[in-house]
C-alpha cells in the first residue's frame, strides 16, 4: 500500500471527531507525488507537457486540486457517481486553491461519460478500476478512454498484486498523524476473483472507525 504522508499539523484524532475523508487521504493518497509522476512520464514519452487531465473515480479530487498546482495553464476534470466525497473535496480541496479553484471541474457522473474535451493525461487510481468486474465491461471502459484521449493522450492506471493479495488478511499500519491504518482483505474467492475489503481507523484513545471504507472489487491480475 501506499506510504504514509505526513500531516502539516498534529491533531488528536479520535472515532467522534475524525473526518474520515481526511483519514483516508493522509493514509491513503500520496496525491502530490502520483501528479508528479504523471507528469515526468508523460514529458519522457511524449515529448511535451501534459497540462489537461482528467481524475477517474475521483472521490475528493485531490489528485485533480494537486494537478492545478503543477502550473497556471494545468486543468482538471473529476469524474465520480458519489455526491458525498465530491462535495467534501469542493469544501476541502478546492476552496483553499484560491482562483486556481476555477481550473477544477467536478462530474458528479459514470466514469465511461465522454469528457467535453479531449485530455492529455487519464488517471484510474488507487484500484478503483477494479468495480469492473468482468472483461467485456473493463474492455469496454479501456475502450472510452482510449477514443476519448487527445491524439498523443496517455491512461495511467496502477494495480497491487503478490503472494499476499487473494489472502483474507488484516494489515495494521502506523500514520504519522497520530493513528492506525487498517487495511482488511475480508473475502476472496478464487473461482469468480469477487474481492471485498475494508478500510478502518483506530485512534490512540482506543476507539476506532470500523469499516470506514468498504469496496467490492474484482482482483485483478
Amino acid at each position: 500500500m501506499t506510504t504514509s504522508k505526513r500531516s502539516a499539523t498534529r491533531k488528536r484524532f479520535t472515532a467522534r471527531t475524525a473526518d474520515k475523508y481526511e483519514l483516508y487521504q493522509l493514509a491513503v493518497q500520496s496525491a502530490e507525488h502520483d501528479v508528479k509522476l504523471a507528469a515526468r512520464i508523460f514529458k519522457k514519452l511524449r515529448g511535451r507537457e501534459a497540462l489537461s487531465m482528467r481524475e477517474d473515480f475521483c472521490g475528493t479530487a485531490q489528485l485533480s486540486a494537486e494537478w492545478v498546482k503543477l502550473g497556471a495553464q494545468h486543468t482538471a476534470d473529476g469524474y465520480d457517481l458519489d455526491p458525498e466525497p465530491l462535495a467534501w473535496g469542493r469544501e476541502h480541496n478546492l476552496a483553499p486553491l484560491g482562483e486556481a479553484a476555477q481550473r477544477v471541474t467536478l462530474h458528479q457522473g459514470d466514469v465511461r461519460e465522454a469528457s467535453k474535451r479531449k485530455h492529455d493525461l487519464r488517471l484510474a487510481q488507487n484500484f478503483s478500476w477494479w468495480v469492473f468486474k468482468d472483461r467485456p465491461t473493463l474492455l469496454d471502459y479501456c475502450k472510452r478512454v482510449r477514443k476519448d484521449l487527445a491524439t498523443d493522450g496517455m491512461f495511467l492506471m496502477d494495480i497491487y498484486g503478490g503472494l499476499e493479495a487473494p489472502e483474507e488478511m488484516v494489515e495494521k499500519r502506523p500514520i504519522d498523524a497520530g493513528f492506525t491504518y487498517l487495511w482488511e482483505q475480508a473475502l476472496y474467492l478464487p473461482g469468480s476473483a469477487e474481492y471485498r475489503c475494508h478500510i478502518s481507523f483506530k485512534f490512540k484513545d482506543g476507539t476506532q472507525l470500523k469499516r470506514a471504507f468498504t469496496y467490492e472489487w474484482r482482483l485483478w491480475t
